[in-house]
């Protein structure tokens, strides 16, 4: 009678069942035959199983074993499958007292029997809720991201001796039950326990106001932002200030955001759950899967691993031309489709742009003490590098000259990251309020529909729209950003209304492209 033990695989960022099943009979001695689509890490679970066993002193059957990971039509990748997989075998010969129909297992072995924590917990755990499987038996390295899972028995594993244990009732393991008040009291000790960043205050930033505003209206709003400057400007500085303005993770948040990076396996050890904003800064030289995900069996790239925070693409026009494309999909819609063979995976990717780029291929065209060396035909095939529909897609384009000595010989402090971050939080609170009742979360985030809505304009506001719209050749996609952007620096305001100023400030962030 084959042996039958319950265990997951990842697709995407959600967790599907999986059952192992286990049954003896012909073939080679101590053969071991694994079925169901495994990738090359599933399929060498057979020699990590044999000497686990061995060395926990337990025979292996002599006659093959053939395991089959059903439903056959899911891919299986991880070693996650050892510690089921071994069961399995196990159940074959013995007895155990264990309901394996109401217990869902995964870990990894090492050959000497200890388990090895795996990826994607998060997910599974809650695949184990909405299936009424009441026992989670996972890697007890694994325990501080169980924390998050509520209402279920999980059951932390150091080594497949102990687990079989367990299930003849000699040394029962004892069962971890979180409630749903956990996620508050993990968060609040873990801001008390890990180091916080290290954060570059605005007050510490000479100049630059009107840099510093643009990041405070993108920050609010969720806007994309362009930094166009020579090299040494300060770009790349004012990018990283951002975080420090950026709004704490709600609690909803916290838990998308680690589940993606539980799966992409970039949790830090002991770390439950990530409560600070991502903030991505990948090289240029960053492949199209690296940025947007994918690959043989797709994870999330870095466009999803910056979900509800910043993705920062520094030297902007050395990116390859495929990977900018990329991104629109993401850009105009929060998420990235990866189509494959067998399917279609679908990853969250709604966060902040921002990038920084040169004005040319030497950097200093328009500088007023250092001239440029480049030909127009040179600036012209450097700036052809970014499409039109990607420069469309991005919200706010700002110049951001070089300091004067002056500036930056002051001592005189500018207003500090708590003070912008304070307008930035009410702001956004504005916003919640304004969507309860919509699909979004930011103004960014309104469709054309809701932004009829919400940005109504007086007869002089419209008037001046109108003007802006001619000279700058607004596109629809365009003329409906600045809409946005203005009721954004209007809830900065505390403006109910969006009044000609708002909008005048919105339009100087939206260039003539020539």
């Amino acid at each position: 009678m084959p042996s039958k033990i319950i265990s997951a695989a990842l697709i995407g960022l959600e967790a599907e069942l999986i059952v192992v099943e286990a049954d003896s009979g012909g073939g080679d001695f101590g053969q071991i035959a694994i079925v169901g689509l495994p990738d090359a890490s599933t399929s060498e679970a057979k020699e990590r199983v044999k000497s686990a066993l061995r060395n926990c002193g337990h025979e292996f059957p002599k006659r093959k074993i053939t395991v089959n990971l059903a439903p056959a039509e899911v891919k299986k990748h991880g070693a996650a499958y050892d510690l089921p997989i071994a069961l399995s075998i196990l159940a074959l010969k013995n007895k155990f007292s264990h309901d394996f129909k109401n217990s869902l297992i995964v870990g990894e072995l090492s050959l000497n029997g200890e388990v090895r924590p795996v990826k994607g917990i998060l997910a599974i755990g809650q695949k184990t809720k909405l299936a009424g499987i009441a026992n989670l038996f996972i890697p007890e390295e694994n325990m501080a991201e169980a924390r998050l899972i509520a209402d279920l028995k999980i059951y932390p594993i150091t080594s497949l001796g102990q687990l079989i244990g367990h299930f003849k009732s000699k040394t029962l393991i004892e069962p971890h039950l979180f409630g749903p008040d956990d996620l508050s009291l993990l968060t609040h000790a873990e801001h008390k326990t890990q180091q916080p960043l290290q954060e570059i205050d605005f007050a510490l930033i000479r100049g630059h106001e009107k840099a510093k505003r643009a990041l405070e209206i993108a920050a609010a709003g969720g806007h994309n932002l362009l930094l166009i400057g020579p090299p040494g400007s300060g770009k790349t500085l004012l990018a990283r200030a951002v975080p420090g303005i950026l709004p704490s993770l709600s609690s909803e948040e916290i838990l998308e955001v680690t589940n993606i990076y539980s799966i992409a396996g970039e949790l830090r050890r002991n770390l439950a759950l990530i409560y600070e904003r991502p903030f991505r800064a990948p090289h240029h030289s960053a492949s199209g899967i690296a940025l947007i995900g994918g690959g043989t069996w797709p994870r999330p790239g870095e466009i999803s691993l910056a979900h509800r925070g910043v993705l920062f693409l520094d030297e902007f026009p050395e990116f390859s031309r495929l990977a900018l494309e990329n991104l629109r999909q993401p850009l105009e819609e929060g998420q990235i489709n990866i189509s494959r063979a067998a399917g279609s995976l679908k990853f969250p990717s709604r966060f902040i742009l921002i990038a920084a780029m040169n004005p040319c291929p030497c950097g200093y065209l328009g500088d007023k003490k250092t001239p440029c060396r480049c030909r127009e035909p040179q600036i012209l095939s450097y700036r052809r590098r970014l499409s039109g529909p990607i420069l469309d897609r991005i919200d706010l384009h700002l110049h951001v000259p070089r300091v004067d000595f002056e500036k930056l010989n002051t001592e005189a402090r500018s207003e500090s990251s708590s003070s912008v971050k304070a307008r930035v939080e009410n702001a956004r609170r504005i916003q919640a309020l304004r969507f309860k009742n919509h699909p979004c979360l930011l103004n960014s985030e309104m469709s054309s529909h809701l932004t009829r809505s919400f940005c109504r304009l007086d007869a002089h506001a419209q008037s001046l729209l109108k003007i802006a719209s001619e000279h700058y050749n607004l596109s629809s996609r365009s003329y409906f950003r600045v809409l946005k952007i203005a009721r954004t620096i209007a809830d900065l305001a505390a403006s109910e209304d969006i009044l000609a100023s708002h909008l005048a400030e919105s339009l100087q962030y939206r260039p003539k492209i020539e």
